[in-house]
């Protein structure tokens, strides 16, 4: 993926510990900078079937999660099953479309299957999305309600690159026309995926970490600084993150280190900053690391 996005090493790092916990991703950032071509090449890279939707004002929840429709010529009725049926879901632009259709990722996102017609599907396994909004543009939008950014494991900021970083971008780039007929080849299948999940409940979580995690997510409820802290899933999130982390490292341990790196992605969408802190121009991503400074680290 390094080869393909330049500059990006740490998200694509953690686009990859998401996937390996079970969880899902809200990519942030203004346009032009790659995030959709972040999700196409990890798409290209892994096996199974991947999907994108471009999320639109007009979109109802029956274009995500299919319908039912029928049949004239054999007379009954069919269920026609929408893109969520995938093992990676692109969802360009969540922020565009209206709540009612967001929430058609509720029950996809926390429960791995959808209703259609009073008939509940499993989706596959895994079941991945990844979605992809703009942080800047507010005309024709529709904010994400707390419940359904609950369901993202890890919200990752994707910035401009450096000068040198950006001359390189520059140096290799192929026209569309000429990379779209190049398709990588499979590096990682859904068996080697499934495989690894199942070692994540080797990783050992000593004592002093749990408490560590616990405390953290105890902390950020008791700051005026915060109206919303973080919830006990906020706290599994950290947990499970933690544990790949450590097994992309090739360890079966967790360090207070593992919980540093992915406090901030795992909190900075759950919390919600007090009038005063947003007037001092403050963030979340400041309160977690003030409140990670004060809380002693496990030897």
């Amino acid at each position: 993926m390094e080869k393909e996005l330049v500059g990006q090493r740490q998200n694509i790092r953690l686009l990859i510990t998401a996937l390996l916990a079970g969880g899902h991703v809200l990519l942030e950032g203004v346009p032009g900078i790659g995030k959709t071509k972040m999700v196409r090449t990890l798409s290209g890279l892994i096996g199974g079937e991947s999907k994108r939707v471009q999320f639109t004002p007009d979109m109802m929840p029956s274009d995500i999660i299919g319908h039912v429709v029928f049949n004239m010529q054999q007379n009954r009725f069919e269920t026609i099953k929408g893109p969520v049926f995938s093992n990676l879901l692109l969802a360009d632009e969540i922020n565009r479309t209206p709540p009612k259709t967001q929430a058609a990722l509720l029950e996809a996102m926390e429960e791995k299957q959808v209703t259609i017609h009073g008939v509940t599907y499993p989706l596959p396994d895994p079941f991945f999305v990844v979605a992809t909004q703009n942080p800047i543009e507010y005309e024709g939008t529709y904010v994400l309600p707390e419940a359904q950014l609950d369901r993202f494991l890890f919200k990752l900021q994707v910035t401009y690159p450096s000068h040198e970083q950006e001359r390189q971008i520059l140096a290799q780039h192929v026209p569309y026309s000429l990379s779209a007929t190049h398709k990588p080849e499979v590096q990682y299948t859904l068996e080697q995926i499934l495989d690894q999940r199942q070692k994540l409940s080797e990783v050992v979580v000593e004592e002093s970490i749990l408490e560590y995690i616990t405390t953290l997510i105890r902390k950020t409820r008791e700051t005026k600084r915060l109206l919303l802290g973080a919830s006990s899933r906020a706290g599994i999130a950290i947990l499970m993150a933690s544990k790949a982390w450590a097994l992309l490292d090739n360890r079966n341990y967790v360090t207070p280190d593992d919980v540093k790196m992915v406090a901030r992605p795992a909190l900075r969408h759950r919390l919600v900053l007090s009038p005063q802190v947003e007037l001092e121009g403050g963030t979340s991503d400041h309160i977690i690391d003030e409140t990670l400074a004060a809380i002693p680290v496990p030897r």
